[in-house]
């Protein structure tokens, strides 16, 4: 079945082009958990065989992760938890899942939104707990574009080595290329996140740094 349903999505990101790619990311990024990993490699596929700009492909996935992440936080910031504690099951959310992902957001801080780009299932949910807190629009749209740009790119790569290499697009081969990849990339992503994270650690410091010193000048007077 999911062998078929591969194929069907070639099939369609072949005839409904860069739009497509958009739109199937877009969902993807929402409530409705379609996996990036069957729709991001076919386009890096049909970019192999020449059928698709690979640029153009990263850019509609980035943008539908944009897309489909900007709705969750919308609803989630007007309306609250409630909503997804009480339709989550329609939407295939489990209220599990949803408090995981609020405990990471609420351990991490903005970074989670970034991280959570590149984890199963915690990346269409992490931007309904930014949203509840009103995390700050172009901080959220940021740390989104840059980790659904990552992971785009990522599954686009998988595409193209299968389809240079000559190889039919299954499920099985996708999941071995993607494993492969993200051994290699892995290492990179630590450091990268580990540096990020000294980074806005250090700045979060220093900003209190005044704060700090003007209450006690207003203490000593």
């Amino acid at each position: 079945m999911l062998e078929r349903f591969v194929t069907w999505l070639v099939a369609v990101i072949g005839q409904l082009g860069y739009p497509g790619i958009l739109t199937l990311m877009a969902i993807e990024s929402s409530v409705i958990p379609i996996p990036a990993e069957l729709v991001m490699p076919p386009a890096g596929y049909l970019a192999a065989v020449g059928r698709m700009n690979v640029w153009i492909a990263l850019a509609c996935g980035t943008l539908g992760g944009l897309l489909g992440s900007g709705i969750n936080y919308w609803i989630a910031s007007r309306v609250g938890r409630w909503f997804f504690v009480r339709y989550g099951r329609w939407m295939l959310i489990s209220e599990h899942h949803l408090a995981r992902t609020e405990r990471f957001f609420e351990r991490h801080g903005p970074i989670a939104v970034f991280v959570a780009r590149l984890i199963p299932v915690a990346r269409h949910l992490i931007s309904i707990p930014a949203g509840i807190a009103r995390m700050p629009l172009g901080r959220f749209f940021l740390y989104t574009g840059v980790g659904a740009g990552l992971y785009s790119a990522i599954l686009l790569t998988v595409g193209w080595l299968i389809g240079t290499e000559g190889h039919a697009l299954t499920r099985e081969r996708v999941y071995d290329y993607t494993h492969h990849v993200f051994v290699v990339l892995l290492p990179a992503l630590v450091v990268l996140i580990t540096v990020y994270v000294f980074w806005h650690r250090r700045r979060v410091r220093r900003a209190a740094k005044p704060a700090g010193a003007v209450r006690s000048k207003v203490e000593t007077l």
